[in-house]
């Protein structure tokens, strides 16, 4: 399990280059490089579907911090946060593929 000083870090910060987020390098920190799938395919979704963050964390239940905090790296989202959002988009957030880009 990722804890300690392994997530004292935000997972933008693990990159080599964090203004790249979330497109960074995230090779060597593969649970980082999840979150980082995760906020790409929900920006994604939200810019696909001209949903705003108040909107979705009124979907979800989600606060609307927290949801602009997983969209920026700045924060290690919890298997909650992840299923209420999956929920309210009736999509899979969770990447299929957990390898981290190469």
């Amino acid at each position: 399990m990722v804890g300690g000083r392994a997530r004292s870090a935000a997972p933008r910060d693990l990159a080599e280059d964090p203004q790249a987020w979330p497109h960074a390098d995230l090779a060597r920190h593969p649970a980082a490089a999840v979150v980082q799938q995760i906020a790409a395919s929900l920006a994604g979704i939200l810019a696909e579907r001209r949903l705003s963050l108040r909107g979705l964390a009124a979907a979800s239940g989600v606060n609307r911090q927290s949801i602009a905090d997983l969209l920026a790296g700045r924060s290690w989202p919890d298997v909650a946060t992840i299923a209420l959002l999956e929920t309210a988009l009736a999509v899979r957030l969770w990447p299929q593929d957990t390898q981290a880009p190469r």
